[in-house]
């Protein structure tokens, strides 16, 4: 289980303003969480409670939205706000994150997967697909449903777009801490118990200072870095923990091979926590297997579409033209 004894105690203490952390108000609008417009509701066979929320008409073409480790659903606020009226927008609380329940299995990528195929069968109508849209742990979730459910990606899917994300060796790669990957190998016990400890994280200008410096771009503003900060902060302990733990050991390499339908990927040139050596190498496994639409390297940290907002925003929207450039070929 995700949480134990030791790390409920954690969880208590940041309780009481988790969900305010993720409802702040900011100067840019689209930061700004707008109320959904149905609540999906969503159990899996282990007992989890995902929360899932869908935005825009409901007979509209569905995109779905996959945050990243210690992140929630408001992490695409910027996404939801652009996109909820032409379509309808799902996103989800990955279990433990946000106010999805953990249920009792474990972290590894058939859970990932599985998660990801119990929402699509609540969102979708049959024949229907859907453009998915993954950031970092959400991208690895669109490559672990590829993995392990192979037969229903062409079946229920129209596009994808991964964003800053991995497939393999995430530790040995990332280079958020000083030094480490950049002139030494950074070990496993260093990420495990960094990351991997279930502890608060601090709020305040100073951390603010420091997330930017090692999770974002130096032109990122100060509204961008307090949200991305307050979204992950407001990451119950235990499950941020459970989750790092579960991300030193997994490897996703080669499933991309298997996202048989029209797939983009975005990196981003300042990202330290997954450097654009992982983006490059699961461009080369789509491009490898036909199915690469297109790579992208922006000017940003880990969290792009937060950073580059547009840009990200308007490759989402040639993704959805391609998606549905590939169902009317498919048809003829």
């Amino acid at each position: 289980m995700l949480v134990k004894l030791p790390e409920a105690g954690a969880d208590a203490l940041t309780a009481p303003f988790r969900t305010g952390l993720r409802s702040r108000t900011y100067r840019t609008e689209s930061l700004n969480a707008r109320r959904p417009d149905q609540v999906i509701p969503v159990t899996t066979a282990d007992g989890a409670r995902l929360r899932v929320h869908a935005y825009g008409p409901a007979d509209g073409e569905v995109i779905v939205l996959i945050h990243g480790w210690s992140c929630a659903i408001e992490y695409w606020n910027p996404q939801i706000n652009a996109f909820a009226g032409p379509y309808r927008v799902v996103a989800y609380d990955q279990r433990g994150h946000g106010e999805s329940t953990a249920g009792t299995r474990p972290f590894d990528s058939q859970q990932l997967a599985d998660d990801l195929v119990e929402v699509l069968d609540a969102v979708l109508k049959p024949g229907q697909r859907a453009v998915l849209a993954g950031h970092s742990m959400g991208g690895m979730t669109i490559q672990a449903w590829a993995k392990h459910y192979p037969e229903q990606v062409a079946d229920r899917a129209s596009a994808v777009l991964l964003a800053t994300t991995a497939a393999r060796q995430i530790p040995g790669r990332a280079t958020v801490l000083p030094l480490f990957n950049d002139v030494v190998p950074a070990p496993d016990w260093l990420a495990k118990v960094l990351f991997g400890t279930p502890v608060p994280l601090p709020g305040g200008k100073a951390v603010n200072v420091l997330a930017k410096s090692r999770l974002m771009n130096p032109a990122a503003t100060a509204d961008q870095t307090d949200f991305g900060l307050s979204i992950v902060r407001s990451c119950r302990p235990s499950a941020r923990a459970a989750v790092a733990r579960g991300l030193l050991k997994l490897d996703l390499y080669g499933a991309a091979a298997n996202l048989a339908v029209p797939t983009s990927v975005i990196a981003g040139s300042h990202d330290r926590l997954l450097p654009e050596v992982h983006s490059r190498e699961i461009a080369e496994t789509l491009d490898a297997a036909g199915y690469l639409d297109r790579y992208t390297v922006l000017p940003t940290g880990h969290l792009v579409n937060i950073e580059a907002e547009q840009a990200f925003n308007t490759e989402l929207h040639r993704v959805i033209r391609s998606g549905r450039r590939g169902l009317i070929a498919a048809a003829g």
